[in-house]
Parts: structure tokens; C-alpha cells; sequence
């Protein structure tokens, strides 16, 4: 197949593989391995334009556009301030990673930083933005009730994340007593036990990861949206046309990304935090629910 610059398809997958390439060369030049980090947050929001400009900024892809860049600044300025963007800074977690047996070689570790790290998720953020595609194929098509549901549920989700973000932030800056950040007397205890379990956390123990794969979902619908023409049934006999087609993909791979990557994160976060064990048999992991139970009051004192 040729290459067509004119075709979104084509560019994004360039991009894709442009963006790989080098969060591949930088990993190899820095030794550290958040390089696809650092641009999670910008992808997707570069993909989502490329749509919109084919389509002539059609109302749908340019709406698409503009939510996923709204995203992508908010999630952006949440890394920085968290210093994802300082020199030598990588997620804490690939260095725990990269003593598990089967990638302690370095053979190993360098085919598993092309195949996952640099491949399969910049793959994974241009497959998230794949619905963008669906409102390029639709372009001068009108908005309908189902695009207004998925404007809602974006904003709504996204602005979750931001609480639940902000929530840890304090969080984590009172805790460790960063200048300007006093402590919070309501947190008293979860300063004992080391990790967050108040405000949203005390419903979920990932409220802001279930909110990112709810921001996906969610953009999905624009997908069924552009293919749905304002009078078929979608909850007809012919609803699994409507509602499941390959712009969805990218959001059944992230769901399914964030199952593993949770239960990663928490093993850690167990072997570090001796009363994280009863924190997760009283709250659910990702999805908000009341609580299992009552906590126990911390036996540790605060730091």
C-alpha cells in the first residue's frame, strides 16, 4: 500500500510510528523508559486534529478535537507539576519491572522496551483515537442525541480524573511536607497508614484510572454516533451493528491494559504499605462502590 500524506489513515499511522521511533532512540540514549509517558497526554489530541482538518473541521471531529485537547492539557500539566517532565525521571515502576526473571536479560528487557514500551503503546493511543476516523468517514453529518451523551460523559469523566488527581496531589504534597503544602488534620490517619483512602479513594481504590478508561469509552460513542443515522434501533435486532465495529478496539485494549497495570501498581504498593491489604478488602479497586467495610484505625504513627 502507498503512502497518501492526504489521507488522515495514513498520517496518523506515520505519526504513530514517528513518535515510536523515537521514545525507542531516546530510551536508548537516556537509559530510562517514560518516554511514551511524557507524550501519553499529546498523541492522542494530534491524532483527534489530523481528523478534523481532513474533515474540512466537520462539527464532529472538530468537537473531538477539542475534547481530547482539553484532556490532553489538563493530564499534561498534572505530569509536570508531578515532575514527569524532569531530566532522568521515569514511572517508578519500570525499574521493578525490569527484575522480573523473564526481563532481567538484557536481551529480554530491550525486545520487551520495543515490543510493549515504544510499539504496542503509542499503537494503543492512536487506536483510543481511532473513533476520530469514524467522524472523518461522516463528515457533514449533524450532531445527534448520542454525540451529546459523549460530550457529557467526557466532560464528566475528565473533570472526575481532575478531583481524584487533585485529591492525591495534596495528598502526596502534605505528606511529604512540600513548601506551601501544610497538613490536612482530616487526613490524619492516611498520613499514618502512608497512602490516600479518604474523598474519592474511599470508593475506589483507582478512581482516577477508572475515570482515564471512562474518557475512552466515552469517545467511543462518537463512533456509533457517526454511524448511526437518527432513526435506526440501537437497541434493536440490529444493535451489535451499531454498537460494535473496530473504532471501538482501542478502548477494549485499555481496559484490558489497565486490569494489569492495576493489580502491577498495587503488589507494589501492598510490599510497601503493610495495611494496604485490609484497604483493599474494604474498597473496591476501580469502579466506585460504598465501602466493603469499616477501615481500622492506623497502628503507625505519622510521619
Amino acid at each position: 500500500m502507498n503512502f497518501d500524506p492526504s489521507d488522515p489513515d495514513h498520517l496518523c499511522a506515520a505519526l504513530c510510528a514517528g513518535f515510536a521511533t523515537w521514545c525507542l532512540v531516546a530510551s536508548w540514549v537516556t537509559g530510562t523508559y517514560s518516554h511514551v509517558d511524557r507524550l501519553w497526554s499529546i498523541t492522542p489530541a494530534v491524532y483527534a486534529s489530523v481528523y478534523a482538518y481532513a474533515s474540512g473541521f466537520d462539527a464532529r471531529a472538530s468537537t473531538m478535537a477539542a475534547l481530547t485537547w482539553a484532556w490532553g492539557i489538563r493530564l499534561t500539566y498534572n505530569f509536570a507539576r508531578k515532575g514527569g517532565y524532569s531530566k532522568g525521571e521515569q514511572d517508578y515502576r519500570w525499574p521493578v519491572l525490569r527484575e522480573h526473571p523473564l526481563l532481567k536479560h538484557p536481551v529480554a528487557w530491550q525486545a520487551f522496551n520495543l515490543g510493549f514500551i515504544a510499539t504496542y503503546q503509542h499503537a494503543l493511543l492512536l487506536l483510543i483515537a481511532r473513533p476520530s476516523s469514524a467522524a472523518y468517514e461522516a463528515k457533514g453529518s449533524e450532531l445527534n442525541a448520542l454525540d451529546r451523551i459523549a460530550i457529557g460523559l467526557f466532560v464528566f469523566f475528565v473533570a472526575f480524573e481532575s478531583v481524584a488527581d487533585q485529591q492525591q496531589w495534596i495528598f502526596q504534597q502534605s505528606k511529604h511536607r512540600a513548601p506551601g503544602h501544610a497538613r490536612v488534620n482530616a487526613l490524619r490517619d492516611d498520613y499514618k497508614r502512608g497512602f490516600l483512602t479518604s474523598g474519592l479513594f474511599r470508593y475506589s481504590r483507582h478512581p482516577n484510572f477508572f475515570a482515564e478508561q471512562c474518557v475512552w469509552v466515552s469517545y467511543y460513542l462518537f463512533a456509533v454516533a457517526a454511524k448511526w443515522d437518527g432513526r435506526a434501533d440501537l437497541f434493536g435486532a440490529s444493535w451489535r451493528d451499531a454498537w460494535v465495529h473496530e473504532h471501538g478496539v482501542g478502548a477494549v485494549l485499555l481496559v484490558l491494559l489497565f486490569q494489569g497495570s492495576t493489580r502491577f501498581t498495587e503488589s507494589i504498593t501492598a510490599g510497601k504499605y503493610p495495611e494496604y491489604a485490609e484497604y483493599r478488602k474494604t474498597t473496591s479497586a476501580l469502579v466506585p462502590l460504598p465501602p466493603f467495610g469499616k477501615l481500622r484505625a492506623p497502628t503507625k504513627k505519622a510521619r
